[in-house]
């Protein structure tokens, strides 16, 4: 194998080993995207559109050089075939015929898993991001429930010192003193009020972030499904070379 092939195939088995360790499910987007945030991958993240698309192009080439072997030599394999040459001749035309093939799913699968390791890359961050909005207005939600609580509870304090005091004295209560009841009455529920509004735009912005994530979710399953299948197609096309 000359030295561009053994680097194209190089580059397959670090790619299915890459994605592989992203599969794993004991490590949560959110661990994977402090992982992507250290110092290195920040210097190496400069370089990394240049160096994805430097592959890609190189990678489109071998694989079209491969499908052109592929072309000459199954044509030539015909051709011999047909014209009853000797076996040694034969046999080195068949030889070059399997070479050219399998450089051809070499460069293939590894220009696939290539774009298959950008994706999953993306959907993994977004994710991650998706989870911590997620997390952060729950958040905000129990914040405002709470808060909402306590405002309910001092609306109901000076309502029942109203109600007893009216009950039990009214003589003795003055006009100022209910007037300035009756304000911080209407005062708690304006804010009672604006909480109401908080909590029902954070309960929507919830319902949106949990409809995107499960979006985000079903897009990852079905490229992992993809994944499995090209990995399934890979084996067996190793073990018919092997056989």
């Amino acid at each position: 194998m000359t030295f561009q092939w053994t680097a194209v195939a190089t580059i397959l088995y670090g790619e299915i080993g890459v994605i592989l360790v992203l599969c794993l499910p004991f490590i949560s987007p959110l661990r994977w995207q402090k992982i992507f945030m250290i110092p290195l991958w920040s210097k190496v993240a400069v370089f990394w559109n240049k160096m994805f698309l430097t592959i890609i192009v190189l990678l489109i080439v071998l694989f079209l050089d491969a499908v052109r072997e592929v072309r000459k030599y199954s044509a030539v394999h015909v051709n011999e075939k047909a014209a009853n040459v000797n076996s040694s001749a034969f046999d080195h035309i068949q030889m070059k015929l399997f070479r050219s093939q399998r450089n051809l799913y070499l460069s293939g699968f590894s220009l696939f898993l290539w774009l298959v390791l950008r994706r999953t890359i993306t959907l993994l961050n977004q994710l991650a991001k998706e989870m911590a909005s997620h997390a952060a207005l729950e958040m905000q939600v129990n914040d405002a429930t709470e808060a909402a609580k306590k405002y309910l509870a001092k609306i109901e304090r000076p309502q029942e010192a109203l109600s007893e005091k009216g009950n039990g004295a009214k003589k003795e209560l003055t006009e100022a003193t209910n007037e300035k009841l009756r304000k911080e009455v209407e005062l708690l529920k304006a804010e009672l009020q604006k909480t109401s509004n908080a909590l029902h735009k954070a309960n929507t912005e919830v319902a949106a972030v949990k409809k995107q994530s499960e979006g985000l979710k079903r897009e990852y399953d079905n490229l992992m499904k993809e994944y499995e299948q090209l990995q399934g197609s890979l084996n067996e096309e190793e073990e018919k070379k092997d056989l």
